[in-house]
This record gives C-alpha cells, structure tokens and sequence, in this order.
C-alpha cells in the first residue's frame, strides 16, 4: 500500500514468506526525483536546441567534409598515446610514494594541481620554448602536453584505489613468495586497481577529444579545432559536428567502461591471489 506523508512518498512493506512483518515504512522522497528531472532537463534541452537548429540532413554531410577524416584520427591518435603515456608514468610514481615517500602526499597533491591552475596559454607557450626542435615538428610534442593536463586527474585517480589497499601488505607478501617489482605491480596491484585505472583512462580521453586551447596555439588541427575553424563557413555543419563529438566521446567512455567491467567480473571482482606471484607456488 502507497500513502502520502507529508511532501514524501512512502510505501508499506507488507509481509511476505519466510519474510519478518516490518511496522517501518519505506521512503521514496519526491525531491530526488525532482532534482533527477530538473538535471535531465538541463542537459537535454540544449542537446535538443542543436539537433532543431542544425536538422538531421546535416549529420551525414559532417563526414564529407574537407580535413574531417584528418583531424578525427588525429585527435583518437592523440588519445591513445596520450592515456598510455599518462598510466605508464603515474601508476609507478603514485605507488612509489604511498610506499617509499609517504610524507611527501600532500606535496604531490599541490604539484599535481598545478596543470589546473596554471592557464594552458601560458603552459603551452613555455613548452614551445624550450621543446627541442625535432618534436615541435610532430604531434607527438602535443600528446606530452596532454599527459601534463591529465596529471591532476589521473594522480587522484590511482590515489584514491591506493588508499583503500592494504598496499604494504600486499607489497610485502608478494616478495615474500618471490616476486619482484614489475611482477608486483602487473600481477598483485594492477588487478586491485581496476576501477582505478578505468577511472583516470575515462578522464583521461575525455580530456583529450575535448581540449582546443593547446592544440590551435601548437597549429595542430585536431577535431575541436576543426569543429571551431568549420564554425565559421557553416553554423548548422559545425553545431552537427559539436554533436556527433560528444555522441563519439560518449561512446568511446561507454566501452571503455564495459571492458572494464567485463574484465573485473571475470577477474571475479577486485581480490588476487598471492599463491601466483611467486616463482613456485607455496605448497600446502
């Protein structure tokens, strides 16, 4: 039975099999629903605006037109170099400090912040500086200062999966059946940081598939920055193009999260076992 109490919908609980009579009332609050719609709302009315503004016969000419193909690899090019790079460098550094260096965690968190404050004008302007010249004629000068912009979120990322290990433990029993480091880290920490590690992937190339201020001021045409240089021939080609970027982004983050999850049900969830890290197993 359903009632109204007050400004909150509440139901009774009533008795089944095998189940205890409960007297309490279960709770629905009407204000979650409330704010659940006004923040759909939010979103889907602009996403609504656009697709009324540029019409659906304008999505099948975004991909015919010139530098399109281009800038679309590039820029998955850049995302796939730039979140290799970014994970191969922060997962050692992260849990090099949490063991070694753990006084040092709040000096890394105001190091790691800085790519947020500092303006990425000023960011990309010191790199042109000082980047030897047989970088700043490829993309790859780029993707390093995108590994710099991801810093920050792939830091706190891998920080908060390290705090809720038992890492000395772990560590510890690891090379106590003989494992090294890289074994350690591939076999013990890598699977206890799934969720880790598809969280700071997910920021990581959704950083990268949106950025524009450091790609148009390093002359790179990447997919935001032909979306804004299209702009100005075409308002209804380039709002099209705007939505099928995000529509892209939603989908690379989707399967990103889908393999994620596949791989951790398999892996039967966040635990490994020690016995097959050593070089023989422990006999019983």
């Amino acid at each position: 039975m359903a009632a109204v109490i007050g400004d909150e919908m509440v139901e009774r609980v009533a008795p089944g099999p095998g189940r205890r009579p409960t007297a309490g009332l279960r709770r629905r609050p009407v204000w979650r629903w409330v704010i659940l719609l006004v923040v759909g709302a939010f979103f889907i009315i602009p996403l609504v605006a656009a697709v009324r503004f540029t019409g659906f016969s304008s999505f099948p000419a975004v991909f015919h037109q010139d530098g399109f193909s281009a800038a679309f690899e590039l820029s998955v090019k850049l995302a796939a170099i730039t979140t290799a790079a970014t994970l191969v460098l922060m997962l050692p550094t992260v849990v090099y400090v949490h063991l070694r260096l753990p006084r040092l965690r709040r000096l890394m968190e105001g190091i790691t912040i800085l790519p947020i404050v500092i303006p990425p004008v000023v960011l990309i302007i010191g790199v042109l500086q000082v980047a030897p010249g047989f970088l700043k004629a490829t993309p790859y000068l780029l993707a390093l200062e995108y590994v710099v912009l991801a810093m920050p979120f792939a830091y706190r990322a891998f920080d908060a999966g390290l705090r809720a290990l038992d890492l000395q433990t772990l560590v510890e029993a690891s090379q106590s059946l003989g494992a090294g480091w890289g074994t350690t880290l591939w076999r013990v920490l890598l699977p206890n940081l799934r969720s880790a590690l598809l969280s700071a992937t997910v920021l990581t190339v959704a950083l990268v598939l949106g950025e524009f201020t450091m790609a148009s001021l390093d002359l790179y045409q990447t997919f935001p920055v032909w979306i804004v240089n299209f702009d100005q021939t075409s308002g209804p080609i380039s709002v099209a193009a705007s939505l099928l970027a995000l529509v892209v982004t939603w989908i690379f983050l989707l399967a990103i999260s889908m393999i994620g999850g596949r791989r951790s049900r398999r892996a039967g969830g966040a635990e490994v076992s020690l016995f097959s890290v050593g070089r023989r197993p422990m006999a019983r």
